[in-house]
């Protein structure tokens, strides 16, 4: 598992290889991840957006940007917690993943939070 916390916010992944989805033939390999965001402050706060930078094993990058995760843009109060699980193909055995998510406080100050850099591999 991979952790990263900002602002007491913590964010955890657990990639995980999808055989079955996969196909070595067809350089085609599929990664599913389990998010965990829990906001351990005492304030509320909203995720906004997210930016995933996507790195396969040849160094080749992917971005992407977009409103919330997995359509929804959940509202954190102080010991909630918000999980969700996506995927990601790549088209080389390994690679990792990074990225950020926006933030905004209950008074409307945005800011962005860590997601932990996490291997694909």
């Amino acid at each position: 598992m991979y952790r990263a916390v900002t602002r007491q916010i913590e964010v955890t992944v657990e990639p995980n290889f999808l055989p079955e989805q996969s196909s070595a033939e067809r350089c085609r390999y599929f990664w599913s991840y389990t998010v965990v965001i829990t906001n351990t402050g005492e304030e509320t706060v909203q995720l906004r957006t997210r930016h995933w930078i996507i790195t396969d094993a040849t160094g080749q990058q992917q971005e992407v940007r977009g409103e919330g995760v997995v359509g929804e843009q959940p509202v954190l109060a102080p010991g909630e917690r918000f999980e969700y699980t996506s995927g990601v193909p790549l088209s080389t055995a390994s690679g990792f993943m990074t990225g950020r998510y926006q933030m905004v406080s209950e008074s409307g100050e945005r800011f962005e939070i860590e997601v932990p850099t996490f291997s694909l591999d």
